[in-house]
Parts: C-alpha cells; sequence; structure tokens
C-alpha cells in the first residue's frame, strides 16, 4: 500500500448575506454537527485555529461549523485584498493536521427546569430541522441559548452576527414559525452581546 501522507485540502468562498463575513469551505469535516462563535480573540481557549486566525489584524470574529469558517472583517479591509492571504493559511494549517477545537476546553452553562424540558425538546428540534440548514448555507448560525417562561433566546453566529437582515430573520422568520408550531413560545430574542 503506498502512503501520500497528509490530504490534500481545498478551499472555496462564498459571500454570505453579511458584506463584512466570508464564508471559507474546506473539503474535511472540521467540527462536524457542531458550531462554534468566537467573537474576539479572548474567546478562542478552546480552538488553537481561531486563535491563529485573530492574528491577522483585519480578523473581527471566527464561527467555525461542520466544513467551513466563516470569518468576519474590519471595516477598512477589502475581502479581495486577503481571500487569498486566508486561503493559503487555512490549507497549510488543515494539511499540517493541526488541531482546530479542543472539546475539554469547551463548558456549557445551559440550566432548565423541568417543566421547560420538553418544550426546549421541541425548540431544538425545529432550530435543527428548520432553521440550522438554512442559515448554515449563508455561512452563519443560530444556536438555542435559553427559554424560560415563553421567551426563546438564540445565539446569532457567523454571518448571522452583525448582519443587517438578521433581526428581520430572526423577528419575522424564526420567532413566527416558533409562535405557530410551539404554542408556549411567546417572543424569540437574541442574546445580548
Amino acid at each position: 500500500m503506498i502512503k501520500t501522507g497528509n490530504p490534500i485540502i481545498s478551499i472555496y468562498t462564498e459571500m454570505t448575506p453579511n458584506p463584512e463575513t466570508m464564508k471559507f469551505v474546506v473539503n474535511k469535516l472540521l467540527y462536524p454537527n457542531k458550531s462554534i462563535d468566537f467573537p474576539d480573540a479572548a474567546s478562542t481557549g478552546p480552538s488553537p485555529l481561531a486563535a491563529e486566525l485573530f492574528t491577522f489584524p483585519f480578523i473581527r470574529g471566527v464561527f467555525i461549523c461542520s466544513n467551513f469558517v466563516t470569518l468576519t472583517k474590519t471595516a477598512e479591509t477589502d475581502w479581495t485584498d486577503v481571500i487569498p492571504t486566508i486561503k493559503q493559511f487555512l490549507k497549510e494549517y488543515l494539511e499540517d493536521n493541526r488541531a482546530v477545537i479542543n472539546e475539554e476546553d469547551i463548558v456549557s452553562n445551559i440550566t432548565l427546569s423541568g417543566d421547560e424540558t420538553e418544550v426546549v425538546q421541541r425548540i431544538k428540534e425545529l432550530l435543527e430541522n428548520y432553521v440550522k440548514p438554512a442559515v448554515e448555507m449563508d455561512g452563519g448560525a443560530i444556536q438555542f441559548k435559553d427559554y424560560h417562561e415563553g421567551v426563546v433566546t438564540l445565539a446569532l453566529q457567523g454571518s448571522c452576527s452583525g448582519c443587517p437582515s438578521s433581526m428581520i430573520t430572526l423577528k419575522a422568520g424564526i420567532e413566527g414559525m416558533m409562535k405557530r408550531m410551539i404554542p408556549e413560545v411567546k417572543e424569540v430574542v437574541a442574546e445580548a452581546e
């Protein structure tokens, strides 16, 4: 059997609805069936990849999901100037099989009362089956954070964070669907940043 070494990584970019973000799609799973958002360099503890991406002076946010990384740039940066550099960095980083996420460094702080568990399960199923696939196509994610007394709190991540149309999507799309399908839901709000 011939060993070929590390796999060849290919990367392409996709524009997102948010002009400040760009989706970098990789032919390798980076964080299968999960997502994680790093809004600043201080939050990158669980991700050596995100920490290194923040060393680029034009990076303002890193979002990692399944087989893509969505990056948020500074306003004065032009994507055409930096895409080749980022693609080359990601290619070399991933071909060296360096760590993307260290699961043991991730801490969850969601707590629920017993009577909210069934409603939360239905909320999570709606998010997983209807919302997540749509927003991931645009380089973002919407993550469940909390449910209390009829109010669902979601985190807007990746291209959704700071997107001009994210509040319309949140209120007209997600909130409307949840109110119709889960009568206990009275409102859907974005997590305060």
